[in-house]
């Protein structure tokens, strides 16, 4: 849609709405968060859109699937105030965001592939190396401990934590598993069923949902992209009026 602009081209903000199934609320919102170019307006001071909003709008809506509702924002945001390529950035980050997530899986995949008993490692047995092991706090894993995701024994004799080779395990489990964004509520029943089933077949479904969750994400950033990038195309053209002839046509004497 061209950025040409003329009297009947021009929309309300009950026709944007309307079209997006939106609020005028929304709307409006949406131009004072930068994510829509400011409008115009008429003699009696009413909002005027253009068919340039409305394809920011579109912009927008197809970006949030993929991006988030804030990085999607942030990235209009950007657009709208001529930073094209802190824009891109933006989109780039987030895609550079679902390959990590994509790794990660494929860590958890690997880690849940074998749920046979670890071999004891040297320093592995207390809190503190553990931790490092991990990359947490040992704070961290008190605090999973609270909630069932490990269960170290005590030394009789110092009152220490002691972590088991099935502690271990489930710890990298549980590490994995919250940097794919599951909540500590919805580990602990997965790991209490892999100890008392001894098995993967608890973890299959949730790792099938991952893996669809996140070709889900990549196939709206596809959309996405399509819509920023009709967007970015129609933003660069400069405006002209209905009433100016087009570039390049003979001027009539």
């Amino acid at each position: 849609m061209g950025r040409t602009l003329k009297v009947d081209g021009r929309l309300r903000p009950v026709d944007l709405a309307r079209g997006h199934g939106l609020s005028t609320q929304a709307v409006r919102n949406y131009e004072a968060a930068g994510i829509l170019p400011s409008a115009g307006r008429t003699a009696h001071g009413y909002r005027t859109y253009t068919p340039l909003h409305a394809q920011a709008l579109r912009a927008f809506l197809a970006l949030v699937p993929g991006h988030g509702h804030q990085a999607a924002a942030a990235i209009m945001r950007a657009v709208n105030r001529g930073a094209t390529e802190e824009a891109l950035r933006l989109v780039d980050e987030s895609h550079a965001q679902v390959v990590d997530d994509r790794r990660t899986l494929e860590a958890v995949e690997a880690a849940v592939g074998d749920l046979e008993p670890l071999v004891q490692r040297p320093g592995d047995v207390f809190v503190g190396p553990l931790a490092r092991r991990l990359g947490i706090r040992p704070a961290t894993l008190r605090t999973w401990e609270r909630a069932g995701l490990v269960r170290p024994r005590r030394d009789p004799q110092t009152g220490y934590r002691v972590y088991g080779a099935a502690d271990v395990r489930d710890a990298l489990l549980a590490h994995q598993l919250r940097r794919g964004g599951y909540l500590l509520e919805q580990i602990a029943p997965v790991i209490a069923q892999v100890r008392s089933a001894g098995g993967v077949a608890p973890l299959e479904s949730m790792l099938r949902d991952w893996r669809a969750r996140l070709s889900a994400r990549s196939r709206a950033m596809l959309a996405g992209a399509a819509a920023l990038d009709a967007y970015l195309d129609s933003a660069a053209q400069p405006l002209r009026c209905a009433a100016c002839p087009p570039p390049g046509a003979a001027r009539s004497r």
